[in-house]
């Protein structure tokens, strides 16, 4: 019997042996051939599946990120302060302020992304956790802005109330200028805006008053607004209202003159100096133009 058993364990291992040198010459070509085309050579230990690339945080958050515009409605932005509430439930009135991350706390649904939406926006998200969450079958939600913050324009230069003015809707250049009151009497007609991007655009407000859309352009959140001070012109001698006047555009020495009343009896119109830049100009006549700065000097006839 311990014969036979051996004689079984000889066989087997005989035919083991045979059949890995039969399998040898295989997969030595087979790594011959992976290394010739540079492949990397197979192995027997199981690799784990790679993960997929990550997408950057930048380009999810540039993704989901509201793109509006103030013809949309107001864009709430970081620093407005809000009411959200739900009709007659006293328990939901918060009055909170967007955060520097953008978002809102309010009670139940914790924190609510804001920045970029519109109210009618915030609004819908506000109703739809609510409901979500159960805490109302069917909410009536308000969203009111009590302050605006975020979003303004800012007026400079010869206006009646300079400063900073909340943008909450789509605001054309003219309305801007009536809320602060318009353009002084000292103030010129041209009106420059300067973009948060660097752009600048010239604009004179009689184009703005008069014209169409492309002159009376939509301002944006950041604009720069400024009003220049009006060229002015000097006068004295005899004339009838000597002092400074505003230079209106293509003023002429004769229209100077009308503009401070006039010749007195004494004045001729044949004895006009001008000095412009501390310097008397030749013989003018009373058709060339008056620049910024100039001084008009009308002398006495001799009868």
């Amino acid at each position: 019997m311990r014969q036979t058993l051996c004689l079984l364990r000889r066989l087997a291992l005989l035919l083991i042996a045979s059949f890995a040198l039969t399998l040898a010459p295989g997969i030595a070509t087979a790594q011959q051939t992976q290394m010739s085309t540079g492949q990397a050579p197979l192995s027997t230990v199981p690799t784990a599946p790679q993960a997929a690339p990550a997408r950057p945080a930048a380009d999810a958050a540039g993704k989901d990120k509201q793109q509006n515009s103030l013809a949309d409605g107001y864009v709430l932005g970081v620093g407005d302060v809000i009411e959200v509430s739900v009709l007659g439930r006293e328990e939901f009135k918060p009055r909170v302020q967007v955060q520097v991350d953008g978002t809102i706390q309010l009670p139940y649904i914790k924190s609510v992304p804001a920045e970029g939406k519109t109210v009618l926006q915030l609004r819908e998200e506000v109703r739809h956790r609510l409901q979500q969450g159960g805490y109302y079958t069917d909410p009536v939600v308000s969203v009111i802005v009590a302050s605006y913050t975020a979003r303004y324009v800012t007026v400079l230069g010869e206006v009646g109330n300079p400063g900073l003015v909340p943008v909450d809707r789509a605001y054309r250049l003219s309305e801007i200028l009536a809320r602060v009151g318009g353009l002084r009497p000292t103030g010129s007609d041209d009106v420059q805006i300067r973009r948060a991007d660097g752009k600048e655009f010239n604009f004179d407000m009689r184009d703005i008053a008069g014209g169409g859309p492309d002159k009376d352009i939509f301002v944006e959140p950041g604009d720069k607004i400024y009003v220049a001070a009006a060229t002015t012109f000097y006068i004295y001698g005899q004339v009838a209202q000597p002092g400074s006047y505003r230079i209106d555009r293509g003023m002429t020495l004769r229209q100077a003159l009308a503009r401070a009343g006039g010749l007195t009896p004494r004045g001729s119109d044949k004895k006009v100096k001008l000095f412009r830049d501390g310097k008397e100009m030749g013989r003018m006549n009373l058709s060339d133009p008056v620049k910024n700065g100039d001084t008009i000097v009308i002398g006495e006839r001799f009868f």
